[in-house]
């Protein structure tokens, strides 16, 4: 049973940094790409960032390219979302995701794509 656990999320002042942790368990991903997107009250589910774990290509959304970095580790089936210089716009609930991509670093379409797998979200608040 495929698992994604995500950890991390909390109250934080504009400026502040936060990681978040996104376990991944039940399967072997390495032929997976994993996603955070997120979610804030009102508003549509939108797409943060994401990397394959074999080819380590990553993904932005352009409000967090340059704040934001993903990262992968294996021997901990663990991805990570490093937020700096976060604004109140980052406060939202997040999610990982997950999908099969298949070997190598070939493009694939990260924000539109249709996650098979998701977590239960961790709560992220920028006060100003």
């Amino acid at each position: 049973q495929v698992q994604l656990t995500e950890s991390g999320g909390g109250l934080v002042q504009a400026g502040g940094s936060l990681r978040l942790s996104c376990v991944a368990s039940g399967r072997d991903f390495i032929d997976y790409a994993m996603a955070w997107f997120r979610q804030a009250p009102g508003k549509e589910r939108e797409f943060v960032a994401a990397i394959r774990w074999s080819g380590g290509n990553t993904y932005y959304a352009d409000s967090v390219k340059d704040r934001f970095t993903i990262s992968r580790d294996y021997a901990q089936n663990t991805v990570f979302l490093q937020m700096n210089s976060l604004k109140p716009e980052d406060t939202a609930k997040y999610y990982c995701a997950s999908d099969w991509v298949g070997l190598g670093r070939t493009w694939f379409d990260a924000p539109n794509r249709q996650y098979e797998y998701w977590g239960q979200g961790t709560q992220v608040t920028v006060s100003s």
